[in-house]
């Protein structure tokens, strides 16, 4: 990696971390010793760079710090077109749109020897079937997060028993093939799971959560992270 290379991941290191970084994992990241990376620390903060810590403490960078958004580099460019490759073969088709139209963006800022690696790039995910006819269209579901509204939901489930209840959404979740509604349900007065496939109806009330933006996912975490103590 060249040196100005490296200078500019380490500002990418500190800038994606809310805590001090220590040498030793710049370095490992890096692939480098801890002296060099003390050298490096050292050019920035005289480049004036503002970066504050010291060796053994850790590094932060200061929340004030201007960088070009689109410095990209090869592998960030990479990293960007795998995500949107698999988002753009999810069912959820305004998500889909909205991908392929981030690559666009990208496409249009970037220097000119960067643009075949979006073109052709050297990465990619296996395409997926078809969504099957009458999915719900998720984009709803995500509105409803966003907004902190109530989703009325006609379910079927895995044995074939349709139920009506009433959900506060608090993420969509996709994988291989699925999606999923993770909600706190009202009839259960628990967090569930729903597959977007299961789906017979899901209509958005007008009706909010009643919470401060934040607090019900707040409450999910605390409860997956009870779930995954008790397995």
């Amino acid at each position: 990696m060249r040196r100005a290379d490296r200078l500019f991941q380490i500002i990418q290191i500190l800038r994606r971390s809310t805590r001090p970084v220590t040498a030793e994992a710049i370095a490992s990241e890096l692939e480098v010793s801890k002296r060099t990376v003390y050298r490096d620390m050292a050019d920035l903060i005289g480049r004036r760079a503002p970066i504050e810590g010291e060796a053994g403490l850790g590094y932060v960078l200061g929340a004030d710090y201007d960088m070009p958004p689109l410095m990209l580099t090869p592998d960030e460019i990479e990293a960007v077109v795998l995500g949107a490759q698999w988002v753009a073969g999810q069912p959820d088709k305004i998500l889909a749109n909205a991908a392929q139209d981030v690559i666009a963006k990208i496409a249009a800022v970037v220097p000119e020897p960067m643009r075949p690696l979006i073109a052709a790039p050297g990465v990619g995910v296996r395409p997926r079937a078809k969504a099957p006819e009458g999915w719900i269209d998720a984009s709803r579901l995500r509105q409803a997060v966003r907004k902190g509204l109530k989703v009325r939901l006609r379910y079927r489930s895995e044995s074939e028993e349709e139920t009506e209840r009433t959900v506060w959404p608090v993420i969509v979740g996709y994988g291989e093939g699925t999606g999923t509604l993770i909600a706190w349900c009202e009839l259960r007065q628990d967090f569930r799971h729903f597959r977007i496939d299961r789906m017979i109806e899901a209509r958005v009330l007008d009706e909010t959560i009643g919470l401060r933006k934040g607090d019900l996912r707040t409450r999910w975490q605390r409860w997956r992270e009870a779930e995954r103590a008790n397995p």
